[in-house]
């Protein structure tokens, strides 16, 4: 009878490999849209008491895109709909938009790390059964690489450290302090929003160049 300790090991090193990319390939890249993560409280609010987020498309890590949109109130009253949720449910709400939504809305989110929301900008959510003000949690992402641990040992990097990138295309583009995270949960791919995607004619599938660790 095979040892399901052995079959759990063998496992573990084939995921790795094949979620671990060449070097010589570069990093992959996959653009970000706006998008909301939701608490419990939340999404039972916008969808109604018991709702549970139904997933549309599984994204790395166990996320995935949901079924489930809502719109966008700003202080000022303007909006943005059909904005997408992400699943599973997080501690806190949070939204992340472009600099671009930013003008529509009105609203000046900093730009920070994913769960970074404390002092970020106040934004409404309204769905089919209710609606959330938040004080705090709209943000413009910054744009970072999700790595496994694998590719970091290969790179020689760790979670948290900063890495300038380069994109050779027909808009050739260097971004500077682009942060890693490290997780075993991860496929490694570069994040960026649709603003740096358009304006270095980035698709999701490209590959970018990491030229130094700091």
């Amino acid at each position: 009878m095979v040892d399901e300790s052995i079959v759990k090991q063998v496992t573990k090193i084939i995921m790795e490999q094949l979620n671990s990319e060449s070097a010589d390939d570069g990093i992959k890249v996959g653009v970000s849209a706006r998008h909301v993560h939701l608490s419990q409280a939340d999404l039972e609010t916008l969808f109604g008491k018991g709702h549970e987020l139904t997933p549309k498309k599984m994204l790395m890590g166990g996320q995935f895109a949901a079924e489930e949109c809502v719109t966008l109130v700003s202080p000022s009253l303007k909006t943005i709909e059909g904005v997408r949720v992400l699943g599973p449910v997080r501690k806190d709400s949070q939204i992340e938009i472009s600099r671009t939504d930013t003008f529509k809305l009105k609203v000046s989110p900093p730009v920070r790390p994913s769960g970074e929301i404390k002092g970020s900008a106040p934004m409404a959510l309204v769905g089919p059964k209710g609606s959330v003000f938040l004080n705090e949690g709209c943000i413009i992402a910054n744009r970072h690489i999700h790595m496994t641990p694998a590719d970091a040992e290969k790179y020689g990097i760790k979670d948290n450290d900063m890495v300038d990138v380069e994109i050779q295309n027909s808009k050739p583009t260097r971004y500077y302090n682009v942060q890693v995270r490290v997780h075993k949960d991860f496929n490694t791919e570069m994040h960026i929003d649709t603003d740096d995607a358009n304006a270095s004619a980035i698709k999701t599938g490209d590959r970018v160049e990491i030229l130094t660790q700091k």
